[in-house]
């Protein structure tokens, strides 16, 4: 939630789609297009090729929401947890819980009594959200929300994949790794450069770091296909 009072946008509200929609697009791109470029080093046919590709598609596709959503829910259980022993602490030992909130203030730099003063105000208002913030770190933003990033995950590793697979249906067969790989380092380039905009991060690092590690994966794949696919 923003609590600016002014039209002021921020960037880390992104933050419970963008990872999860990056990691997808960098894994559906990435993946497939290796594994298509390894067959592909073998000399298989179209069909096979093309069969393999949405085979790829479907199944990380699927992997990845579901181990997403199995990751962001396992997070979310420790965070309700957390609370559950928050609010069972708060109820038990109000006058220790209120101590220790006055030393987190303290800590930050406010004097004892100005530490105490804001540690009752925020107690009356919302003791529990008060310990879930300044104790625990959870707020808002951080919280985990798995149906999100299973979502974004799934649905951008499909965005991703779909590159390579259309590359098999429209590039030239008798150059087709190398086109490919070509489709791929586009792009992977175009993927560096929105994930950087999105997130507000400077977009020759953000690119570079996934041109390297794709192109990385796409050497590993190819050699592999060659060695281990051609009679």
């Amino acid at each position: 939630m923003n609590h600016s009072i002014h039209n002021e946008a921020h960037l880390s509200n992104r933050n419970h789609w963008l990872r999860a929609a990056v990691l997808g697009a960098n894994d559906g791109l990435i993946s497939t297009a290796s594994l298509l470029v390894g067959v592909a080093a073998a000399n298989p046919s179209s069909q096979t090729l093309l069969l393999t590709g949405m085979a790829a598609l479907t199944a990380g596709a699927l992997s990845m929401a579901a181990g997403e959503y199995i990751s962001v829910s396992s997070q979310a259980d420790t965070e309700k947890a957390d609370l559950e022993k928050e609010l069972y602490e708060l109820t038990h030992n109000a006058e220790r819980e209120m101590l220790e909130l006055t030393k987190i203030y303290e800590a930050r730099g406010l004097d004892h009594a100005l530490a105490h003063q804001v540690a009752i105000a925020l107690t009356e208002h919302d003791a529990l959200e008060a310990h879930a913030r300044d104790e625990i770190g959870l707020t808002d933003l951080s919280q985990a929300k798995p149906i999100h990033a299973s979502i974004a995950s799934g649905l951008s590793f499909i965005a991703g994949a779909i590159l390579p697979i259309l590359g098999i249906l429209i590039l030239p067969a008798q150059s087709l790794i190398w086109s490919l790989a070509s489709i791929t380092l586009l792009g992977l380039i175009l993927l560096g450069i929105v994930s950087a905009r999105l997130g507000g991060a400077p977009i020759i690092p953000a690119t570079a770091r996934v041109v390297v590690w794709g192109v990385l994966a796409m050497l590993a794949t190819s050699l592999i296909g060659r060695l281990f696919g051609v009679a």
